[in-house]
């Protein structure tokens, strides 16, 4: 699916084409550098062809295409195929292999370090280990950093790939994201002592816990703990008066609803690092599942969460529809924008 966060992935994978070949190439080293920023995600695509069953696609995404090592066998791969379809008639010599091959490693080794600051977790290391990394300092969608970075890439299409312009405007659009994610990471540790504060000050005995910034911005942010036999999750906003979270709702886990811990089940807990919790629902088998990771989308209703979707056991195997948020209310969206403001 086409998103904000396909977009930001073209304009860091555009701006590292620009650094290796835009001298040369000029606006075709943008549109081949969006191509390989591109890559990574087409994960997206080939599980859904290679695996029937929906919980072993949606693992699949961002694992080993995401990896350093795919990152570097691509680069070499996509490098020498480019160059030897470019490197010809008035563009022979133009430019050499190892260049693409730059090109191509630069776009496609930021596409996951970038993903690895967000929420849903990134297999760097794979295939090696099936760790997944994630800072969650960026929310996957952030206009806040793409839309300067940008603007940025589009006013340096404007000049000849000599002038000096070029590389000063893909300077200034490079300097103000990575300003900019730097100043998401100090909201994150603001963030977290708020959390740790609040937790103590309402005698919440957690396990552990974790923070995340909501969808589109860095000033609401969610944070989830776990206790023996429930999640508690809660709010805050850089805006707010107070640097406390001012409501906590208490979710039940569930976990025993399935008995045992079936291989799919295991599949959906590592994919959500532990951080869900089931709903029965009118069908024999069927459950709702919650990625807690993920926040409500109204602080005053703890069903509203954004990322649930629905198990069902077909013979021997858990099968997942694909998530929704179809019956999140108009007031919903009303009531998350509000909450943005602070209280």
């Amino acid at each position: 699916m086409f998103s904000m966060d396909s977009i930001t992935q073209i304009v860091l994978g555009a701006a590292c084409g620009e650094a290796v070949l835009g001298k040369k190439i000029g606006n075709r080293a943008l549109l081949f550098g969006a191509i390989g920023g591109t890559i990574p995600d087409l994960d997206v695509f080939i599980g859904k062809w290679l695996f029937n069953n929906e919980i072993d696609a949606m693992a699949f995404h961002r694992g080993f295409m995401h990896s350093f090592l795919f990152a570097i066998l691509a680069a070499i791969g996509f490098g020498m195929l480019v160059f030897w379809m470019y490197n010809r008639g008035k563009r022979s010599g133009m430019t050499t292999r190892n260049e693409w091959m730059w090109l191509f490693f630069a776009s496609i080794f930021t596409h996951p370090i970038l993903d690895s600051f967000t929420a849903y977790g990134t297999q760097l290391f794979a295939p090696f280990s099936d760790y997944r990394v994630a800072f969650n300092n960026i929310a996957v969608a952030d206009p806040s950093y793409t839309v300067p970075f940008l603007i940025a890439l589009i006013t340096l299409m404007c000049f000849k790939r000599t002038s000096a312009k070029r590389r000063l405007f893909l300077k200034i659009g490079l300097g103000i994201s990575s300003l900019y994610m730097v100043l998401t990471l100090a909201n994150k540790y603001h963030v977290n002592g708020v959390y740790k504060q609040s937790l103590r000050s309402q005698n919440i005995d957690y396990i552990r816990f974790q923070t995340q910034p909501t969808i589109l911005n860095n000033i609401l942010w969610y944070g989830i703990a776990e206790t023996t036999d429930a999640y508690y999750v809660g709010f805050y906003s850089i805006l707010d008066t107070e640097a406390t979270v001012s409501k906590w709702h208490e979710l039940p886990k569930n976990h025993e609803l399935i008995e045992g811990t079936p291989k799919d089940l295991e599949t959906l807990t590592w994919f959500s690092s532990g951080y869900y919790n089931l709903n029965e629902t009118d069908t024999a088998d069927t459950f709702l599942f919650k990625d807690l990771r993920y926040p409500l989308m109204d602080e005053n209703d703890p069903n509203s969460s954004i990322f649930k979707f629905t198990i069902t056991k077909t013979d021997d195997r858990w099968e997942a529809a694909p998530f929704y948020a179809s019956d999140l209310s108009e007031d919903a969206f009303d009531a998350f924008w509000t909450r943005i403001k602070g209280i």
